[in-house]
């Protein structure tokens, strides 16, 4: 599956989650290494990165940013495989 076309079912799974999100695209060329979508829900937020495969190759920096993002609110690395957990755990994390 394309990268893109798994950023989309995340993007409309995470609407149904959090109702009255806010989901942006991040630039990488702004800041090298920053997770692709930020999601604001109420006065929470989480970023996640998004990757079509877990063997898909880290781009410099994108761990660093995905354990520092964690550490303040919520950041994962998702792909299909790991989905459902990662959404459960940012269900957890922006809902509390």
């Amino acid at each position: 599956m394309k990268e893109s076309m798994f950023q989309r079912q995340v993007k409309e799974e995470l609407k149904e989650r959090f109702p009255g999100c806010i989901i942006l695209k991040n630039d990488p060329s702004s800041l090298q290494g920053i997770p692709d979508l930020s999601i604001f829900y109420g006065q929470r937020w989480g970023m996640l990165e998004i990757k079509n495969d877990v063997d898909a190759p880290h781009q410099p920096n994108q761990d660093y940013y995905v354990e520092k993002l964690n550490e303040m609110s919520f950041a994962a690395f998702i792909n299909p495989g790991n989905k459902e957990r990662v959404l459960d755990e940012m269900e957890r994390s922006l809902k509390v």
